[in-house]
């Protein structure tokens, strides 16, 4: 990693939002939206603001520490209901959930740009994200959000070193996306089966796992944690405490992926027909 060319594509970056002139931040709380959305309160001032949206979709905690980072900041930050349960498209769980999910997101965001004279609306994708199958891309695309990271082409790594270096308290945040994203294709999404995937992983982070998932199947939840904490899942004490929890929770069964936490999983049986 050379720091030079990093620090050179931050300076585009920069360079980009100030020709803007106006910036709406679609602001989830992750890695790349906050690191965006600082760059661009360090470059645009009170000429740009964030947007949350709120929904049983989006982990609560993750709202409430979207909420804080403006707070601290003294961004102007509104936070709105963005209703995806509504839209039979989403609920449905088609291949295509992302897309109609993002269309409706940006159109309300665009919404709430509009009626604060804000010109331009930015999401924070990164590079890194055209590697996977991100339908919400040809939605921003439609709806003319625009990508300002994958523009200074910042990828991952370097959007966390350039956090870490201006001290934002994301630079090493595990990914996040919503919690339909726990919910295989073609399985309806309830908010039943969102509250019990968010009070399971919320569980396991409170049992100091830094990276896990809980892909909902039916009565089955399959645990995902990062590689390295394999181990500590499969210990007698905490495999007790979880299958306790979890029953509770209302799954029948809980299995562990052995293959550990991985980027996009949930997309590879998709990658497959779409090749063929």
């Amino acid at each position: 990693m050379n720091e030079d060319t990093i620090n050179i594509k931050k300076d585009n970056l920069v360079r980009h939002l100030k020709k803007l002139g106006s910036l709406l931040v679609a602001f989830s709380g992750g890695v790349d939206s906050t690191f965006l959305l600082a760059v661009a309160h360090q470059t645009l001032g009170e000429k740009m603001m964030a947007a949350t949206a709120k929904s049983a979709i989006h982990p609560t905690r993750e709202t409430g520490n979207a909420c804080d980072f403006t707070r601290e900041k003294e961004i102007h930050h509104i936070v709105f209901p963005s209703d995806e349960m509504s839209l039979p498209v989403f609920v449905s769980n088609s291949v295509d959930r992302c897309y109609h999910c993002k269309r409706h997101l940006f159109d309300r965001i665009l919404g709430i740009a509009k009626e604060n004279g804000i010109t331009h609306v930015a999401h924070g994708e990164n590079l890194d994200d055209l590697n996977d199958y991100r339908p919400g891309f040809r939605a921003a695309k439609e709806t003319g959000v625009i990508a300002p990271l994958i523009e200074a082409g910042l990828n991952k790594e370097e959007i966390r070193f350039l956090s870490k270096e201006m001290g934002l308290s994301t630079w090493d945040k595990p990914a996040v996306p919503c919690l339909a994203t726990r919910i295989p294709y073609g399985s309806a999404i309830t908010e039943d089966k969102l509250k019990m995937i968010e009070q399971a992983e919320v569980f396991l982070s409170e049992q100091g796992f830094t990276q896990v998932r809980v892909r909902h199947h039916g009565s089955v939840a399959r645990i995902e944690v990062a590689s390295k904490e394999l181990k500590d899942l499969l210990n007698e004490t905490p495999k007790k405490a979880i299958v306790k929890k979890f029953h509770t929770i209302g799954f029948e069964h809980v299995a562990v992926d052995l293959e550990g936490y991985v980027s996009g999983k949930m997309n590879r049986s998709l990658k497959v027909k779409l090749n063929n």
